[in-house]
């Protein structure tokens, strides 16, 4: 699950962003409140400063945030950010997706997210190195262009330190989710 919500104009804007993850009928995994403030840099890209909290997994984390997010050539929606702790743990995410339109509401979306840590974090099962890759594809129908349903599916592999801690801990270090969703905005 995950959403956002702003205020502002085009030029800047307050965001207020949030992101879970987790099984049906299971605690969630992840729980992330993003608050930052997002400054037009030109017409494509925008710079993101602000602060980011991890209520879920334990420990608590939060973080100072600046990234940057807009639209590359040929339509593909890009990000990066840079995570720096409470406790000094620096992390790096990248996204990169791209809308296909089969017809006019008919929309299939690929994305790929890569997630670097710079250092362990044993208690919270992170590996210094790549952490995570994931893969995914959802395929949407538009009944109107800021209401449509989707379901896909999600390839998450976790690599280098992390792949080991999930060994560790019992956990596979390579998942596959369905998903299903209703896209507003």
């Amino acid at each position: 699950t995950e959403g956002a919500a702003w205020t502002g104009g085009d030029t800047d804007r307050a965001v207020l962003a949030f992101e879970g993850e987790g099984a049906f009928g299971d605690a969630p995994e992840s729980i992330e409140i993003d608050a930052y403030w997002s400054h037009a840099l030109d017409p494509w890209f925008n710079l993101q400063l602000g602060l980011r909290h991890d209520i879920r997994p334990a420990p608590e984390r939060s973080h100072v945030l600046v990234g940057i997010q807009g639209l590359a050539p040929y339509w593909i929606a890009v990000a990066g950010q840079l995570f720096v702790s409470n406790n000094g743990d620096v992390h790096l995410s990248a996204t990169a997706s791209h809308d296909i339109r089969v017809t006019q509401r008919f929309v299939v979306e690929p994305e790929v997210e890569l997630d670097l840590a710079m250092q362990d974090v044993p208690e919270l099962g992170i590996g210094s190195g790549f952490d995570t890759l994931e893969l995914s594809l959802r395929a949407r129908y538009e009944i109107a262009r800021n209401f449509a349903p989707y379901l896909g599916v999600s390839w998450e592999r976790k690599m280098g330190g992390s792949a080991r801690f999930a060994r560790l801990d019992g956990e596979r270090p390579s998942v596959v989710s369905l998903l299903a969703g209703l896209r507003l905005s």
